[in-house]
């Protein structure tokens, strides 16, 4: 635990204990906290007796992204996403692809400030069908990410969370009532390598994947990032794939990406690319119908195939499209099969462009 002096706007997701100390219970981490100290997420502390999110209304920056950056194959393609985060996270991810925003411990890191309002406008100003919470856990900053969902809401603008899956069930709930897309990462499928690498489990991940399939309207995909030697032998993604079409079915599409050393796993190679084509040739064999590799030039394996006619339905170069053979509604031009996924008319031509902004051109002069 961290403890110094802790301000910040107060939560709804804990409860005080017989000894004194006050437990956060937005995660399964149970943070126990006394006065001043801060959880591991780092973002929610304790101050006057209660939880507090310490980053509501600051965020590490803003981009324009493709939707597909984040990665979401199947939601508005080819429309920009305004996507931020704070700092900070709840699980101890050794190879973390974010680590000097989500291993933050300065809140010096959260140079842009802005209300949820201003942030909705912003999106709607700049073009923007979706608002992604990314780059940290959005379930950290529960409180903020819901109201700005709230306000993006208001002007037509869609809320997309990029999260990891590591939250308790009520929370949970209130969160994804709030949001319209969902990339899960899911990291492995051995609790061995959850405990030992990630500091969390995996029941909780799966459970939450469950609960979005089962019970909310939020489309979601699923994202793996194969490490060598960790969680890339094709046992372990023989049973995630099982499990997959057993629980949530075979048109939730899978992102196979490729892993590069980075922040405490500096002793790894990259994923070479046979092992992202033997994870996607499995997962196909399993019959799931839409299965794609990330963080390498493979345009056959980033375009989207009808389950039906085997027709290039939506073709991918990076994060731009090529070819467009989707009807407005979703459906293949081929043979009118319907493609699973959030579709709204013609695809958008944002194109693989990461524009940096800054929000303060749209704060309102009274």
């Amino acid at each position: 635990m961290v403890q110094d002096r802790v301000e910040g706007v107060p939560t709804q997701y804990w409860h005080a204990l017989e000894d004194g100390r006050v437990q956060c219970d937005i995660c399964p981490r149970f943070c126990k906290l006394r006065e001043g100290q801060r959880g591991l997420c780092f973002v929610r502390g304790r101050a006057n007796h209660q939880i507090v999110l310490t980053t509501y209304g600051r965020s590490s920056g803003y981009c324009i992204d493709p939707i597909e950056k984040k990665p979401l194959s199947h939601f508005l393609p080819g429309t920009p996403v305004l996507s931020f985060g704070t700092a900070g996270c709840n699980l101890a991810c050794s190879f973390c692809q974010n680590w000097d925003i989500s291993k933050s411990r300065q809140l010096d890191t959260l140079c842009d400030a802005a209300p949820p309002d201003l942030i909705a406008q912003a999106a709607l100003s700049l073009g923007c069908r979706s608002v992604a919470f990314t780059y940290n856990d959005p379930i950290i900053f529960h409180e903020y990410a819901i109201d700005v969902a709230k306000a993006c809401h208001q002007v037509g603008v869609k809320a997309v969370a990029v999260s990891a899956g590591y939250v308790c069930p009520e929370p949970r709930t209130e969160f994804y009532a709030h949001m319209d897309a969902v990339n899960i990462d899911l990291k492995a499928f051995t609790n061995t390598f959850y405990n030992d690498l990630c500091k969390g489990d995996l029941d909780t991940v799966l459970d939450t994947i469950r609960y979005i399939h089962q019970e909310t309207e939020v489309w979601m995909e699923l994202t793996t990032l194969l490490i060598p030697d960790e969680n890339d032998s094709p046992d372990e993604i023989t049973q995630m794939c099982r499990w997959i079409v057993d629980n949530v079915g075979v048109d939730v599409p899978i992102h196979f990406s490729a892993f590069k050393p980075d922040y405490r796993m500096l002793d790894k190679q990259r994923t070479p690319a046979f092992v992202l084509q033997q994870a996607r040739s499995i997962a196909q064999k399993h019959g799931i119908n839409y299965v794609y590799v990330g963080n390498v030039h493979d345009p056959d394996a980033d375009s989207t195939y009808c389950p039906h006619c085997q027709e290039v339905v939506i073709g991918r170069d990076w994060y731009e499209l090529s070819t467009w053979n989707l009807s407005d509604d979703g459906h293949c031009l081929s043979c009118h099969h319907p493609i699973a996924g959030v579709f709204d008319g013609p695809p958008g031509t944002w194109g693989r462009k990461r524009q940096p902004v800054q929000l303060s051109p749209f704060v309102k002069v009274s």
